[in-house]
């Protein structure tokens, strides 16, 4: 079953058997620190690592260089990958012509702030067992990427609110299990940086 970028993790097994503890707590001295375990450090650089694939190089400019110097895309139309739609949705479903006009001038910012942050909590995951304390600009990075990260996977896998459910009606053989378990493990993270901002 695919990932974020449409391919099968290779860090999670067909029974899900890899395990996630890590936790983002308020620091002492200010800010969120984390701890992430090997396995978990491995899992987040490959998703947080497809996640920047999937939102395609940043050199992906207009040609024409006013529009290049004042953000302003090409795109008119939706992504076709209904994870990328998912991220960046239409801004009217009633006015099409309004539509393309808010996508031609918001999804290059957009699709640039989405990179900074899945590159900002890449580079801060630090070493397997390493505290990282991420200030506040860093952990509000981290909130976005895991966010975004959870609504692509969430596409992938079909999710809903009956999370649940959908992980009993699934055989133990069933390949979504790990990447299902992967999910619930990001919403624990994003829940807990949550808690430690808050």
């Amino acid at each position: 079953m695919a990932t974020v970028s449409g391919r099968r993790c290779s860090t999670t097994t067909d029974r899900g058997a890899v395990a996630v503890v890590a936790q983002f707590r308020r620091a002492r001295k200010g800010g969120v620190s984390v701890t992430f375990g090997k396995a978990e450090t491995r899992i987040l650089r490959h998703i947080l690592g497809e996640m920047l694939e999937l939102l395609g190089p940043e050199d992906e400019r207009s040609e024409d260089p006013l529009a290049a110097a004042l953000g302003i895309g090409t795109s008119t139309a939706p992504p076709s990958d209904p994870a990328l739609a998912r991220l960046f949705p239409d801004g009217y479903t009633d006015d099409p012509e309004a539509s393309a006009d808010f996508r031609r001038y918001t999804e290059p910012g957009l699709r640039d702030a989405k990179r900074a942050a899945a590159r900002t909590a890449l580079d801060t995951i630090g070493e397997p067992g390493q505290r990282q304390v991420l200030d506040l600009e860093q952990a509000q990075a981290w909130l976005r990427a895991l966010n975004d990260t959870r609504l692509v996977l969430g596409q992938r896998l079909g999710v809903t609110e009956d999370l649940d459910e959908l992980i009993e009606s699934l055989s133990e053989d069933d390949p979504r299990l790990g990447l299902l378990w992967v999910y619930d493990r990001l919403t624990y993270l994003q829940e807990s940086l949550v808690g430690a901002l808050w």
